[in-house]
């Protein structure tokens, strides 16, 4: 039994209609950071929602993923992916969030006592917000705050307060 392979090559054909500027991934935005400065209390439920902006579109496939500044070593930011928990003796308190396509809702959970709880643990918490396109989320660290600004290639964080 013989195959035998032929291959043609025809004329070039006319060139496509031009992309979207910036679509091609080199000076197009990749993806947000949101910081914000957060107040847990009584009043608030112990929850603080955080609208986002309307000049910044998130789609159904985005990733959006929380971080906590927890310490600064150096003049350099430690971030850790939410959720974080907390072990006071027997007693536990979650820093948490959930989000829509609008807005992240951070919350604190757990056994201890909001209340009789330092204010270094409810007042001025600040968190990041990264708002990651599917594709990209697919091959980068997610967990590492600096890894997902790297990847991204975020230079400017929108603060909201």
């Amino acid at each position: 039994m013989t195959f035998l392979l032929i291959s043609c090559e025809g004329p070039v054909g006319p060139p496509g209609l031009p992309g979207i500027p910036g679509e091609d991934g080199t000076n197009g935005i990749l993806g947000q950071v949101i910081e914000a400065q957060v107040d847990f209390d009584k009043n608030n439920g112990y929850e603080f929602f955080v609208d986002i902006p309307s000049d910044i579109e998130v789609f159904d496939s985005d990733i959006i993923m929380a971080y906590i500044l927890v310490d600064v070593d150096n003049n350099v930011d430690i971030w850790e992916p939410l959720p974080q928990t907390l072990f006071f003796g027997n007693d536990i308190l979650l820093y948490g969030y959930d989000h829509t396509m609008f807005d992240v809702r951070f919350f604190m959970d757990g056994t201890v006592d909001f209340g009789a709880l330092d204010p270094y643990y409810t007042d001025g918490i600040i968190f990041r917000i990264a708002i990651i396109p599917a594709d990209y989320a697919k091959s980068i660290d997610v967990n590492k705050f600096e890894t997902v600004m790297k990847a991204l290639q975020i230079e400017n964080i929108k603060r909201i307060n």
